[in-house]
């Protein structure tokens, strides 16, 4: 059991180690856009909004009597306010999240290399169980199922039939 540990914590640790070299691959412009982003869908910045727009309402309606309205409704000032902030926030969350969609394609495409040199292993590994019990003697009536799964798997072919079968056309 603590060898899993020990092989559980490597994985973790090269997990982490490709995350952190990912990170510091990141631009300034793209760290400050991940930190807006979160920052954006906080509950911290709901309330600062929430309290800031309530504030400048309440000031431009001159419910303030100390206070002198310097955008009175409707608000012009505070609608090119508001919606110059959401362009920026909408470009920075673009930003983000494009980032975000081209480490998760590395991935896949990390994921499907593991996924493909497994599935060689397996492959290798059945035929080798496969001629070991044939040298023993205990080979049994091998049924079509691990005949195919002993034959190298085609991966065009299996993509080529997942597209037919999905209606895709190429």
């Amino acid at each position: 059991m603590s060898n899993n540990r020990g092989t559980l914590q490597k994985n973790i640790d090269t997990i982490l180690a490709l995350e952190k070299k990912s990170a510091r691959r990141l631009s300034a412009v793209e760290h400050i856009a991940d930190r807006v982003t979160a920052y954006a869908g906080s509950t911290p910045c709901i309330i600062l909004h929430l309290l800031w727009f309530g504030a400048w309402i309440i000031i431009n309606s001159g419910l303030v009597p100390s206070i002198k309205p310097f955008d009175r409704f409707p608000f012009s000032f505070l609608t090119l306010v508001v919606s110059l902030e959401a362009i920026f926030l909408t470009l920075l969350v673009l930003m983000s999240q494009n980032r975000m969609t081209k480490e998760a394609d590395k991935r896949a495409q990390l994921d499907l290399q593991i996924n493909m040199l497994d599935e060689q292993e397996t492959t290798l590994i059945l035929r080798m169980v496969q001629k070991i019990a044939a040298h023993l003697g205990i080979e049994e009536e091998l049924d079509e199922t691990v005949r195919d799964l002993s034959e190298e798997t085609d991966v065009e072919h299996v993509a080529k039939s997942l597209d037919e079968k999905a209606g895709v056309n190429n």
